[in-house]
C-alpha cells in the first residue's frame, strides 16, 4: 500500500497534520509524519524527527537553530525536506506528499517538493494559494490548494477541506501507482522545442518532421516560466534532442523584460543533449502594456503586438552582447550542437518591411555569435526568414542527423 508523506510545522500546525494523517489511514494508506517545526517541540510524534531534516540542510544547522532566526531556520528547514523528500522517494519509500501550510510553512514544503520529479504526487495546502504561487511552484507539478481559513486549529471549514487534500492526495497516489514504471513499448523518444507566436510556423513544421521520424515533441513557450520548465525536463534525463528554436527569453534577461528564463536558460543541454540552437526573437524584449516600459527605454522601437504586449528592438550594442552569451553558453556544450541562423528573418517581425527590421542589429548578433563560439562548432547561415519551411526543415534535418550520430554503434576494431 502507498505510504505518503505528511510534511508540516508539527510544533505549530501538529493537530492539523495529524488529522490529514488520520484521514489519509482510513482510506487505506500508510502516513508518514516528517517534522520541518523550528521553534519547539512537535504536538504529535514525526517518524522523522525535525533534527534530522535540519541536519540535511547545512553543517552549520545547530548554529541556524540556536539564532532561531525565522528566516535563517525557514531557508534551513527547506533545504533538509528537499534532501529528505528526494532521498525517501528515490529508495521508494514515499509515493506522495502533502503539507498544510501559512507563509514560513508553505516555504519549506514547497521548496522540498520542488526536489520531487515530475509525475510524482504533492499537494500543497496553503493561505498563499490563491495569490502568486509562481515562487512556490517553480518548473514543477506541485498542486497548490487554497486553505480558505489559515491553519490554526480544526473548525467545520478546516475540516473539510484537509479532508478533501487528503483524498486528492491519495487519488493522486493511487493513479500514479497505476501507471506503467518503465516506458510503454514502442514508446517514441522525447524532445523538446522552443516557440514563440513570431516561430510559429518554424516549430509547427519542423515539429511535424520530426514526428513523422518516430519522436514525441513538447513544445515550451518562451515566457520564462516556459523556458525554466524546458530546462528543467532536459535536467531531469528524459529529453533525447532539444529543438531551441526561440532563444528570445535571453533579451528579457540581460535588458530587463518580463519574460526572463533567468541567467541558467541554455545551460542543461550542455551535459551531452543533441541540441539545434537558433536566434529566434533575439530581436525582441517583452513588456507589458505600454505605460508599463520604463522610462530609460523611451525613443526606443516599438512594436503593439496587443494591448497588454508591448515589444521593444534590441539595439546593436544588446545583439552583440547577446551574440557572446550565447556562445559562451554553447561553447560547453559536450553532445552534438549546431546554431542555425536564418540571415533574412530572426522574426515575423524583423523581416523586410517589417517594424524590427534592422540588418545591422541583426548583423552585430551574427557577428558576435561568429566571433565568441570555440574552433569546430557547426555554424549554418541560410538565406532564408526563420518562419521559411526550408529553415524548419534544415533544423529538423540538423537534430535528426544528431540524434542518429549519438545512438550509432560504435565499431570495434578487429
Amino acid at each position: 500500500m502507498p505510504t505518503i508523506a505528511v510534511l508540516g510545522t508539527l510544533d505549530t500546525k501538529g493537530p492539523e497534520h495529524a488529522f490529514v494523517a488520520d484521514c489519509i489511514r482510513a482510506r487505506g494508506h500508510t502516513p508518514l509524519l516528517i517534522n520541518v517545526g523550528s521553534l519547539g517541540e512537535p504536538a504529535v510524534a514525526p517518524e522523522v524527527a525535525a533534527a534530522e531534516v535540519a541536519a540535511r540542510g547545512g553543517a552549520d544547522w545547530r548554529a541556524v537553530l540556536a539564532r532561531r532566526d525565522r528566516g535563517e531556520c525557514v531557508a534551513l528547514m527547506g533545504r533538509g525536506a528537499a534532501a529528505v523528500l528526494a532521498e525517501l522517494a528515490a529508495a521508494g519509500r514515499i509515493h506522495g506528499v502533502i503539507s498544510l501550510g501559512g507563509g514560513g510553512g508553505t516555504a519549506i514544503a514547497t521548496a522540498g517538493m520542488r526536489a520531487l520529479p515530475i509525475g510524482f504526487p504533492k499537494l500543497m495546502v496553503s493561505t498563499l494559494a490563491s495569490g502568486q504561487t509562481a515562487p512556490y511552484v517553480g518548473t514543477t507539478d506541485l498542486a497548490m490548494l487554497p486553505a480558505v481559513v489559515d491553519v490554526a486549529g480544526l473548525n467545520r471549514v478546516s475540516r473539510a477541506i484537509f479532508a478533501n487534500a487528503a483524498g486528492a492526495i491519495c487519488g493522486m497516489t493511487e493513479a500514479a501507482a497505476a501507471r506503467p514504471a518503465a516506458p510503454a513499448a514502442g514508446e517514441r523518444p522525447l524532445l523538446v522545442a522552443s516557440m514563440f507566436g513570431n516561430t510559429t510556423a518554424c516549430v509547427t513544421e519542423a515539429r511535424r518532421l520530426l514526428e513523422a521520424a518516430g519522436y514525441e515533441v513538447l513544445v515550451f513557450a518562451a515566457t520564462g516560466n516556459g523556458g525554466r520548465a524546458m530546462e528543467a525536463l532536459i535536467a531531469s534525463g528524459l529529453v533525447a534532442g532539444v529543438l531551441d528554436v526561440t532563444t528570445t527569453e535571453w533579451a528579457d534577461e540581460l535588458v530587463g523584460g518580463v519574460l526572463t528564463a533567468g541567467p541558467d536558460r541554455l545551460d542543461a543541454a550542455a551535459a551531452g543533449v543533441p541540441a539545434i540552437v537558433t536566434p529566434g526573437c533575439l530581436d525582441m524584449v517583452n513588456f507589458g502594456e505600454p505605460a508599463s516600459v520604463p522610462a530609460r527605454f523611451a525613443g526606443r522601437t516599438f512594436y503593439q503586438h496587443n494591448p497588454q504586449v508591448t515589444l521593444m528592438r534590441t539595439t546593436p550594442a544588446e545583439c552583440a552582447e547577446l551574440g557572446r552569451i550565447l556562445a559562451e553558453k554553447l561553447n560547453r556544450y559536450r553532445g552534438p550542437v549546431t546554431f542555425l541562423i536564418p540571415r533574412r528573418a530572426i522574426s515575423v517581425i524583423s523581416a523586410p518591411g517589417q517594424p524590427f527590421h534592422d540588418p545591422a542589429a541583426d548583423e552585430a548578433l551574427f557577428s558576435s555569435l561568429r566571433r565568441h563560439l570555440r574552433p569546430g562548432l557547426p555554424v549554418v547561415e541560410l538565406d532564408c526568414a526563420i518562419n521559411d519551411p526550408a529553415f524548419a526543415r534544415a533544423c529538423a534535418e540538423t537534430l535528426l542527423g544528431h540524434l542518429r550520430a549519438q545512438t550509432a554503434p560504435v565499431s570495434q576494431p578487429r
